[in-house]
């Protein structure tokens, strides 16, 4: 166990967007929210889940609908708050801890606000080690965890409660509420005990966050290259530097997708790159090829800074670098593959692991 401050969280929002492939919104509301709940309520304690007991309830918390929404309606926080007691009073249950149910700018941080207001540890873990879009889209659930009973809120104080057959279902039903609700609200789910997050979690994800962070800081301090320090410490690979010529992103069904489209500058110049997303990067491809696809992450980075940024933040005129590194092993597991396959996302294309593809 040990404590996170102010000086932490900044470490690990910054980590955490580049581990969410674009996705979990914006960073910086996350890191004022947690700030200012560490300063009322004091440092949270971040735990492993082997400091819990087997049987203690886990209950992951975040918010869900169409980043692009978040940055213009930001939340007021109790609606997690209220999401989170719901869960545990339909549960019947306590929880013992929360947890982040992905590795992604806001939604890394939202467990450590909620945990400093309720004087909960939060345990280092999550259940993607990257940020996907939709509900079922966990290592969670390919190891048979249920996302329901799910509860969502919203800044109204309105409370939606679901028990569905499937994570796919509870994704289908929760997409409906989450519209109704002005396209965002917070939600609870995949309660599980530390037994089954043993067995099925990606463990350390907080403590990846915040060295990736550290790096990303020391860099710009020690004035050496950013983007290339972050690459080195995520064991990925430079896809393209150059400007953002064209960003094409709209709010379809709760989500925002869209595409953007980049010149080469540098070495790249004279090659052109498209990204297209979903909430999250899900393929980048040059001059027409696939460079990486879902679930390897890929990264869109300020290319002075290192800074990452996220979908809703694409700009025309950036000057950025885009890294592309492996994802979590257990993405390349047969029934967690199945879940985020690009095919799923209508892309006619085969998985094939970034290092194969970039490696040479």
């Amino acid at each position: 166990m040990r404590l996170l401050d102010e000086e932490h969280i900044s470490d690990i929002a910054v980590g955490a967007a580049i581990l969410g492939s674009g996705g979990g919104s914006d960073p910086y509301i996350g890191l004022l929210m947690a700030r200012e709940a560490i300063r009322q309520f004091g440092p949270v304690e971040l735990v492993a889940l082997d400091e819990l007991d087997d049987d203690d309830l886990v209950v992951p918390a975040a918010g869900m609908g169409a980043p692009t929404v978040i940055v213009e309606k930001l939340p007021a926080g109790d609606d997690l708050i209220r999401a989170f007691h719901a869960l545990g009073k339909y549960s019947g249950r306590a929880p013992r801890a929360t947890m982040s149910i992905e590795s992604g700018g806001m939604n890394s941080i939202r467990p450590i606000y909620l945990a400093a207001r309720l004087s909960l540890p939060v345990v280092d873990c999550d259940g993607m080690g990257r940020a996907f879009p939709e509900i079922q889209m966990t290592v969670l659930t390919a190891n048979g965890i249920n996302a329901s009973p799910f509860a969502m809120s919203d800044e109204r104080g309105n409370i939606v409660l679901i028990e569905a057959v499937s994570n796919k279902w509870v994704e289908v039903f929760a997409r409906a509420c989450v519209m109704q609700m002005g396209a965002v609200g917070s939600i609870a789910l995949y309660a599980a005990t530390v037994r089954q997050l043993k067995a099925a979690a990606i463990q350390g994800t907080i403590t990846l966050a915040e060295a990736i962070g550290v790096t990303a800081r020391n860099a710009r301090r020690e004035k050496a290259n950013p983007v290339d320090a972050i690459r080195e410490a995520v064991g990925g690979f430079l896809v393209f530097r150059g400007k953002v010529t064209d960003v094409d992103r709209r709010i379809t069904a709760g989500f925002a997708k869209g595409s953007a489209s980049m010149a080469g500058s540098g070495d790249f110049a004279g090659k052109r790159l498209e990204l297209e997303f979903q909430n999250e990067h899900l393929v980048v491809r040059v001059d027409g090829e696939y460079a990486a696809t879902t679930p390897d992450l890929i990264a869109v980075l300020d290319s002075e800074t290192g800074e990452p940024i996220t979908t809703e933040a694409l700009r025309y005129g950036m000057r950025v670098a885009v890294i592309a590194f492996p994802c979590a092993p257990q993405w390349r597991e047969p029934a967690a593959l199945d879940l985020v396959h690009p095919r799923y996302f209508g892309y006619d294309v085969d998985y094939v692991p970034v290092e194969e593809r970039l490696g040479a």
